[in-house]
């Protein structure tokens, strides 16, 4: 059996996406169902105003990619593929605050409901310790790898 590797862990081996779309950068931290990444958008980043200001969807964008990483890492530990996941539903989501590109910041997610492959899970971005977005995602996560071919 292979190890596990530890963490922080590159995003790149644990969810799908690739720059330019490629928001996060590191998984730091892992618990059962949550977990918190890290991103830097670059500062000429598309995704920003000319003043750097991040575009409030970047931000749950974010918020994916990072429940993306702790569901990645959870497949690894489990000895499985790394799955598909998509985005299907956002609750409650706010924007208290403004996030900017070239900045760091860090992207908290914990999972608190599964049912038959969809998942409910609360996050936040946060720019030091001020969130920026919040909100409760709903994803679904395919039992299937992305490597997987449909029949």
């Amino acid at each position: 059996m292979a190890a596990i590797p530890a963490l922080p862990l590159a995003a790149e081996q644990l969810i799908p996406q690739r720059p330019p779309m490629l928001l996060i950068q590191r998984l730091l931290e892992h618990g059962d169902g949550w977990g918190l990444a890290e991103g830097c958008l670059p500062k000429e980043s598309p995704f920003a105003d000319e003043g750097g200001v991040l575009h409030p969807m970047v931000l749950v964008e974010l918020m994916a990619q990072g429940y993306a990483a702790v569901q990645g890492y959870e497949d690894l530990l489990l000895g499985n593929p790394v799955k598909l996941g998509f985005l299907v539903g956002l609750r409650g989501v706010a924007f208290p605050g403004r996030a900017f590109s070239g900045e760091r910041l860090l992207v908290r997610v914990r999972r608190i409901g599964a049912l038959e492959g969809f998942i409910l899970a609360e996050a936040a971005v946060l720019r030091g310790q001020d969130v920026v977005s919040s909100g409760v995602l709903k994803l679904w996560v395919s039992e299937r790898g992305p490597a997987a071919e449909e029949a």
